[in-house]
């Protein structure tokens, strides 16, 4: 049974589904992607059999995380395939019970089941009006040849089968780090197309979604530099944006005080990290939470997931609460409860274990750097897949 809203053309787009009726926004840049394969919306498989099932999933990590307003978690990531490859597929699940138990997936997006269209890097966001966006990319070449985001929404994200607007293409490039909604309305979403010149994109909605334009760039200068991006935007109290991108270096930080037309060129910030993706969000305390790699000072592999807090806007971080000090987990993305508890999710072993967590916590155990609230909980599991990759097979 499909799960898509399609009403009239005449409902307006205060209908969740009309969304359909958008044109997908024109890019607004001189080096706009040339439609491809990878363009095309995809079906929505809201029954997924047993070939995507967690017995057969070879590879899968690179998870999102988001709370609905009535407390129901969805968790995203992608699997199939041996790695990171043309057989990749989208999976979305859900959980009633602050993460407890979670269900089987709910929908699968795979644009291409033999290749050469990948679906990768999801992301789940909740909008300031309450609707669920589940964000994801298509390629044939990777986030450095011809990507595009697509999203889907529901307004009825507390719902364990909520209907689902149809595939919508948003733009050019890669979006798998939560859009930031600013003071002035705005939503940005910060997609990138990798190793390229102005290749950080800040994509912006004035009209809560209906339409989305091309606003600014920032450029990491130095092509040696560049790596894949997944940038991530926080207003500051100041009204400036601060965009904080991987690099090969580990961090490198840009900022607009234009809303987000122009940009500084990236230079490397004072966080240490791997290349690798991180975590910055802004609490309902006003505090600023970073989830990262090992000691601010030090630069680690991707082990060592560390939770901080600044309340100055990022020029100095306090605690430190160690959420999974294992070799081999990556990815932390995660929402925060109106009672302040934090929910993030990350993966681990992708090849081998397979596993897809989820911790809790909150402000005060990261300020205790310890467990100290009964709301924490640590490692749990929110699928794990079991089939033998030949890629790790008899190590």
């Amino acid at each position: 049974m499909r799960r898509f809203d399609l009403p009239s053309a005449a409902c307006g787009f205060l209908l969740n589904c009309c969304v359909l009726l958008i044109p997908a926004a024109a890019a607004e840049s001189t080096d706009s992607i040339a439609p491809t394969a990878a363009a095309v919306a995809p079906e929505v498989n809201f029954e997924p059999g047993p070939e995507y099932g967690d017995d057969v999933r070879m590879f899968q990590g690179i998870s999102g995380l988001e709370r609905s307003p009535g407390g129901r978690l969805w968790a995203t990531w992608y699997g199939g395939g041996v790695t990171e490859d043309r057989h990749n597929y989208v999976l979305l699940v859900s959980s009633d019970d602050n993460g407890k138990t979670w269900s089987a997936p709910t929908l699968v997006i795979d644009p291409d089941r033999d290749g050469p269209v990948r679906a990768f890097d999801p992301c789940p966001w909740i909008d300031p009006s309450g609707r669920l966006w589940l964000f994801w990319a298509q390629a044939t070449k990777g986030g450095g040849g011809d990507p595009f985001t697509f999203a889907i929404t529901t307004e009825n994200p507390d719902d364990a089968e909520p209907r689902w607007s149809a595939p919508r293409r948003i733009h050019d490039g890669v979006m798998m780090c939560k859009p930031t909604a600013t003071k002035d309305g705005s939503w940005l979403l910060p997609t990138a197309i990798w190793y390229r010149e102005n290749s950080c994109r800040v994509i912006a909605s004035t009209d809560q979604g209906k339409t989305w334009r091309l606003r600014g760039t920032a450029n990491i200068p130095d092509p040696k530099d560049r790596n894949c991006d997944e940038p991530m935007i926080v207003e500051r109290k100041d009204g400036s944006l601060w965009q904080l991108v991987r690099t090969r270096y580990g961090i490198g930080e840009s900022v607009s005080t234009d809303d987000g037309k122009t940009w500084s060129p990236v230079t490397p910030s004072d966080i240490a990290h791997p290349a690798a993706r991180f975590f910055i969000r802004r609490l309902r305390s006003g505090n600023l939470l970073l989830v990262k790699h090992g000691p601010l000072d030090e630069r680690t592999g991707r082990s060592h997931l560390t939770a901080y807090l600044s309340d100055d806007d990022g020029k100095s971080w306090k605690g430190g609460l160690l959420l999974d000090e294992r070799a081999g987990v990556s990815y932390p993305d995660g929402a925060e409860s109106e009672e302040g508890v934090i929910f993030l999710t990350y993966d681990f072993d992708r090849r081998g274990e397979k596993i897809i967590y989820m911790t809790s916590f909150t402000e005060e155990d990261v300020l205790a750097k310890k467990v100290v609230t009964d709301e924490a909980q640590m490692r749990v599991v929110i699928n794990q897949a079991t089939g033998e990759n030949p890629a790790v097979a008899g190590k």
